[in-house]
């Protein structure tokens, strides 16, 4: 049975930074999965998050991407096209999860990983939650990554509708 992780990653408090956190806590509580895929709130482990790189099978990351392009612009990159890349990597975790993916080209097995990825439009701001135009473009990513899950034969149940501002306010505590 092939092993399959969702990798939410972002700091919570710079605003649109955290949408993968936001994500991954999207899910869980919006979906249930069949045993063959885990949600993980990655936040900004970094390096620690390297076990999941070479021990599973597949792994989706979902983070903001500083490329030059319209915010709120969504990505879906495999690895592949992200190793010698110069764009995906203006902050700390994106820096480190790109040395990752390098670091795994050293070992003999290594997850297929894709990148969902959204240009932000603030990840500077000390600010829980999104910006409007990332709340706007939210479900699009998470249609785009539910796609792909299916695709590995994972079986989706769709739970109660919570609200992308009621797991926002989760985070705020108000």
């Amino acid at each position: 049975m092939a092993k399959n992780i969702v990798i939410g990653v972002g700091n919570i408090l710079f605003s649109d930074d955290g949408i993968g956190v936001i994500a991954a806590s999207f899910l869980r509580q919006n979906y249930s999965f069949s045993s063959e895929l885990e949600i993980l709130d990655g936040g900004t482990l970094g390096f620690n998050l390297i076990d999941y790189f070479v021990n599973y099978d597949n792994v989706f990351i979902i983070d903001t991407i500083s490329i030059d392009d319209e915010v709120g612009s969504i990505y879906k990159i495999p690895s592949s096209k992200l190793l010698g890349s110069n764009g995906y990597k203006n902050t700390a975790h994106e820096v480190e999860v790109l040395q990752m993916i390098e670091a795994c080209e050293l070992y003999d097995t290594k997850a297929d990983i894709t990148i969902f990825g959204i240009v932000p439009l603030d990840i500077q701001t000390t600010k829980i939650g999104l910006s409007e135009i990332i709340k706007e473009k939210f479900d699009i990513v998470i249609k785009e990554l539910l796609k792909s899950i299916k695709k590995l034969g994972v079986e989706i149940v769709k739970k109660d509708k919570v609200s992308l501002e009621n797991i926002i306010k989760d985070f705020t505590g108000r």
